[in-house]
Parts: structure tokens; sequence; C-alpha cells
């Protein structure tokens, strides 16, 4: 049997940057139940993405009410004033430390998919001038595997290394987040007459008006047959250790 139930939680944050419209961040969590069912009771699944040691967007069953649990939550609510800043700054390493936590009550196998982008003033519009390695995300490494083949200037894939039990936490995969201050020395200069013939020099940033993304979603399989049912939900091969270990081949 195979079944497939998908749900995306979004989540967005302001946070001002003081030379321009440059400005807020949105992350969103996604959970997908497994492709692959073996004898497994997929009502029993559950996923929660925590921002700084607190639960910030979930999807569990509910055995009683035979529906799911979830909310959406928002990211990077806090960032400026946990930090004690009224605006951005530049090249300050703002804390964003993410994990998962197993809140269904059967084991897990877990995937994490983080995206950074830009987009325009009307929330919708990417901006394709703008690089997305300027957002940069330290991911720990501790504990995750990166998946290299998958890696883009947008994107970065991390798979737990280990079983993630029910109820457990996984340790950190990113832990700071920073905007690069070299955007503010992305400056171009034009020059006009105006009506009275005057001639203006007017300074226009590469990122003004633009709002940095920052997407982290969450994929989670369970234990059972799970080289065939990780192979079956997210398309990779992995080798599973006796103890649990997964690696990618």
């Amino acid at each position: 049997m195979k079944k497939k139930l998908s749900l995306i939680l979004g989540a967005i944050g302001i946070a001002a940057i003081a030379f321009s419209a440059v400005g807020s961040t949105r992350a969103a969590l996604a959970y997908y139940s497994e492709d692959y069912i073996a004898q497994v009771n997929v009502k029993s699944i559950g996923v929660t993405l925590l921002e700084n040691g607190k639960e910030v967007s979930w999807r569990d069953y509910l055995h009683k009410d035979d529906s799911w649990y979830e909310a959406t939550g928002e990211l990077l609510t806090t960032m400026l004033s946990d930090a004690g800043d009224s605006s951005l700054i530049f090249d300050k390493d703002y804390k964003e430390e993410l994990a998962v936590k197993n809140s269904g009550t059967i084991d897990e196998y877990v995937r994490v998919e983080v995206k950074k982008s830009w987009i325009d003033e009307d929330g919708k519009t990417k901006r394709v001038d703008c690089d997305p390695s300027e957002i940069k995300v330290h991911f720990t490494n501790n504990g995750w595997t990166e998946d290299k083949s998958a890696q883009t200037a947008e994107r970065n894939v991390f798979y737990y290394n280990s079983i993630l039990k029910s109820g457990a936490t996984s340790s950190l995969f990113a832990d700071k987040l920073t905007i690069d201050g070299q955007i503010a020395d992305l400056v171009s200069v034009e020059e006009y007459v105006d009506d009275e013939g005057y001639k203006n020099i007017v300074s226009k940033y590469a990122y003004d008006h633009a709002t940095f993304v920052l997407e982290a979603s969450v994929d989670a399989v369970q234990t059972h047959n799970a080289k065939e049912a990780i192979k079956s939900a997210w398309g990779v091969d992995v080798n599973i250790g006796a103890d649990g270990t997964l690696s990618l081949k």
C-alpha cells in the first residue's frame, strides 16, 4: 500500500534593515508522511520544528479524534529583540538554532531542506538579481550529513544520521543567521537633469526593496523497511547500519 500526505506550514517575521527597504525573512515547515508504507501505522507519525528550543510548527496525529493536530507558528519574531537591536545589523551573527523533534509515537528518519532567496517588496516576485549566498545560515553538521549532490546556491539538504526516537529531539542543524554586509556596498550611481536644469545624482542600492527568505522543510519516514521507504519518499539510496545509523551511498 502506498499513501502520501502533505502539509506546508508557513511563518513570517520582519527584520528591518536601516539603510533601505531590504527587510523581512520567512521560514516554513513542510511535513511529508512517508510515500512508502509497509505494516506501519502512519497515523502515529508526528514532527515538530524547533527554533531556539521552542516549538514553532508541528503536525501530529490525534488518535481520539482521528485527525491531524497541526499549528503554524512564526520564526525570527524575537531575533532582533533577543540581540538587543532595533534594526538588523549586517555581518552580525543572530541566534537561529533549528532542530527537529519527533512528536509522534513511532521512530523516524528525518530529512531537512533549507532554501534561501530574495523576493521583491510585493512579497511574491523572486529577485533573480540578488545573491542568495548573502543570506548566510551556519549549518552545524553535528549529527547531520549534507547531500552535496543536491546542493545549489539556494538549497541545502541534510539527513539526520540516527534514528530519531519518539519524543526525542535531534541535534541542531543550524545555529545562526547572518546577512552579509557587502550588500550595503553594492551601489550604482545615476545622474539626471531635472525640469529646472539642475543635475541630480542618485545612489541606488542593489538590494533596495528586497526581502530575504529562509525556508526550512522537514520530511519524516518510518524506520520499518527504511531503505525502501527512503528511496520511495526521497529518491535517494542509503545505507542503514546495524545500529540504525543512516549514511548516503
